[in-house]
């Protein structure tokens, strides 16, 4: 699907809607399920401590990492489409 090359302002409006996902995931992982939900999900086990322990150590980190993939990934296909990716 190519798109017309000079259409920066539609380049830019997908990549903020990129960018806000990958912020509002970012969030409800790292500061809703570490913080607001602890208490919630304490019942719940996964490697020897309750889950919203493992999210505020580790979960938090590894949905980040997953993030800059996803995004990487993500931008790349979006150059792709607007015509603007490296050759």
């Amino acid at each position: 699907m190519s798109t017309d090359k000079h259409d920066a302002a539609g380049y830019w409006k997908a990549n903020v809607r990129i960018i806000m996902t990958c912020l509002i995931v970012w969030a409800i992982c790292s500061y809703g399920f570490a913080i607001i939900l602890r208490p919630a999900l304490a019942g719940i086990q996964i490697g020897g401590s309750d889950l919203g322990f493992w999210f505020g150590q580790q979960g938090s980190i590894l949905t980040f990492i997953a993030i800059i993939f996803f995004y990487s990934w993500r931008m790349n296909k979006l150059d792709e489409e607007y015509g603007v990716h490296e050759e």
